[in-house]
Parts: structure tokens; C-alpha cells; sequence
């Protein structure tokens, strides 16, 4: 009872401490896990290249940040894009509420009394939207992120400067190191190609932000289940607005859906293995938990953050059962706790 009272508080400090630090936290944990997933090429470049430490870490850097500033640059591309057709876009999402109001009242539901009244004042409510306010807010973010951006990198480069790949791991860090990267490194094969799949259907469709669509989807692939939902239905109010088929709306919606499916329920299972033994409702409630401590980075994080923990709960006496708690089974009671007693016998 006391260590379990005792184990409660703590986790309960823990949690405001790491509230209370999110600004430097965040991106030290962030820069860990890219340092999990770039290290390799650093190693290679080392050990089959020759290459001297410093310029291994060089080159490593300007790939990473290369892709960082495509990712910019493709971010920058779409708003302008969306700023440009703000008037088409207003004209377009009012035409639909058009069409939609006089859906409902062909269906006989109680829209008001006068219909055009109601209509024309709902496509005044549209046009007056402010989409430049909400769009440089989204901009905004987005581009916070990149800035913060900086100091992951500062904390990428004293990562990679210190690492040793001619170090031997063993024991716990060994396990730690060797389910880490190999999850990281499948997720982000996996990732890439669900978004490079979802990006160049929507860009078939011909669908606006087709691009900036598939880079969502490879990002949100890293938030087991959620993830994969929020990246199939984003497309559908563009396409909505957009598009006057319904057959081009519901393709928007069930083709890359059939793809998330498929990639989620299939491929990475298969290509996962046995993966981190963590049941779905512990990852459910770990995407919650880091969620609401650190945002949409904490979803990010939130699974190999807790495969870690699990490794670690797994090593110490005291906390295997909640390691296998984690792996969604029940711990066991150990062997001769419990013994038979025999019946009694009756008295003739």
C-alpha cells in the first residue's frame, strides 16, 4: 500500500514537472527520437565511408535540415495558394449552403420561415468568415513549430557529436536502443509511403492542397489509430467546397481511406512483427495522457515514450506488473504462493 501510494505521487509530480517543462522538454525528447532515426546514416557514413565524425555530422545535418526547409517551403506554398482563392473558396462554400438549405427544406425540416431570407443570410455569415485570421493562425503554428525547430537541431548536433558507434550497447540500453530504432525506422518507411500514396491520389482527384494533405498523412500515421482517421476525413471539406460531383468527394474519402486501412491493418502489422507489446488500450491512453501534457508532439511520441517505459517496468521487481499491465496481461501470481489444502474429512 505504501510503495503503490507512494508510486501514485510521484507519477502525479512527474506529470506537473513535465507540464511545467514542456518548452525545453519537448524538444529534447523530439530531438532524441531524430537522433534515433538519422543516426544510422551517421554510422554509415563513418564506418563504410570513412568519413571523420565532424562531417558525418555535417552531412547528416544538412540532409535534415533540407528536408525541414521543403517542408517550409511546401507549407508557405499552400497558404499563399489559399490566400490567393480566398474569394473563390467563400463563393464556392456559399453556393453549398445554398444547395444545402434547400435540401432541408425539400425534406420538410424547420428551417425558418422564409428560406431565401434564411439562405441569403447564411452566405452573408460565410462571406464575412474570417479566413485570413484563421489561416495565418494555422500558418503561424506551423511555423512555430519550425522555429522550435532550432532547438532541436542545437540539441541533434550534441547528440550526434557525442555518439560513439564503435560503443558496444548491452543490457537495458541495448533492448531500449534496438526496439526504439527498429520501430522508428519501420514507421517512417511505412509513414512515407501511406503519405506519398494519400498525396498522389488527392492529387489526381486534382485536389486542392493535395501536397500538404500527404504530408499530414505521413505525419499523422505516427498516432497509432487516431492518426490514420483525422488524416482521411482533413481532405473532405476542401473537396466539399471544391468539387460538385459527389462521386469526386466520396472518392477523396474512400480511396485513401482503403489505403489507411490497408497500410494500418495489414502491411505494418506484417512488416512490424511483433512490435512493442503494448496493448491498443494502454497506446489509446498514452495518446491521451501525452497528448494532454504535450500537444499533437506528445501524440507523436506518446508510443515509443511508453514501449521505453515498459523496458525499464519490465527490468525492475517492483514494477513488472505494471510492464505486463502495459502488454494487456494480468499479472500472474508466482509459483507455490498458493497452496492446496486438502478437504477435510467428515467424521463417521
Amino acid at each position: 500500500m505504501i510503495t503503490g501510494s507512494v508510486m501514485v505521487i510521484a507519477t502525479v509530480a512527474i506529470a506537473f514537472a513535465l507540464a511545467y517543462t514542456k518548452p525545453v522538454m519537448v524538444p529534447f525528447v523530439l530531438a532524441v527520437f531524430i537522433t534515433y532515426v538519422v543516426s544510422p546514416l551517421v554510422d554509415i557514413l563513418i564506418e563504410k565511408f570513412k568519413c571523420p565524425s565532424g562531417l558525418a555530422v555535417f552531412i547528416t545535418l544538412m540532409v535534415v535540415a533540407t528536408l525541414m526547409t521543403l517542408l517550409g517551403l511546401l507549407i508557405s506554398t499552400s497558404v499563399r495558394g489559399i490566400l490567393e482563392n480566398e474569394a473563390l473558396y467563400r463563393d464556392r462554400l456559399a453556393t453549398l449552403a445554398a444547395q444545402l438549405f434547400a435540401f432541408l427544406d425539400r425534406t420538410g425540416l424547420p428551417i425558418g420561415a422564409d428560406l431565401e431570407q434564411s439562405t441569403q443570410d447564411m452566405i452573408n455569415s460565410i462571406r464575412e468568415l474570417p479566413v485570413v485570421n484563421w489561416v495565418g493562425r494555422a500558418a503561424g503554428t506551423m511555423f512555430g513549430l519550425l522555429t522550435n525547430g532550432f532547438l532541436v537541431l542545437i540539441f541533434v548536433i550534441y547528440m550526434l557529436i557525442g555518439k560513439n558507434p564503435a560503443q558496444q550497447k548491452k543490457g537495458i540500453y541495448l533492448e531500449i536502443d534496438v526496439k526504439v530504432r527498429r520501430y522508428l525506422a519501420i514507421k517512417m518507411i511505412v509513414s512515407a509511403s501511406t503519405g506519398l500514396a494519400v498525396g498522389l491520389i488527392l492529387w489526381a482527384f486534382d485536389l486542392d492542397l493535395a501536397l500538404v494533405f500527404g504530408v499530414l498523412a505521413f505525419l499523422l500515421n505516427f498516432i497509432p489509430s487516431v492518426g490514420s482517421v483525422i488524416a482521411t476525413l482533413l481532405p473532405v471539406p476542401i473537396a466539399l467546397i471544391q468539387f460538385e460531383s459527389s462521386l469526386a468527394v466520396a472518392g477523396v474519402f474512400l480511396v485513401p481511406g482503403i489505403v489507411q486501412v490497408g497500410v494500418g491493418n495489414v502491411v505494418e502489422p506484417l512488416v512490424m512483427g511483433e512490435g512493442l507489446d503494448l496493448h491498443p488500450v494502454t497506446i489509446l491512453m498514452s495518446l491521451i495522457f501525452w497528448g494532454l501534457l504535450w500537444g499533437i508532439v506528445g501524440m507523436l511520441l506518446a508510443t515509443p515514450i511508453m514501449a521505453v517505459l515498459k523496458i525499464i517496468f519490465s527490468r525492475l521487481e517492483i514494477t513488472q506488473p505494471i510492464a505486463e499491465l502495459f502488454a494487456g496481461r494480468l499479472p500472474q501470481p508466482a509459483t507455490g504462493e498458493y497452496a492446496v489444502v486438502a478437504p477435510t474429512p467428515k467424521p463417521e
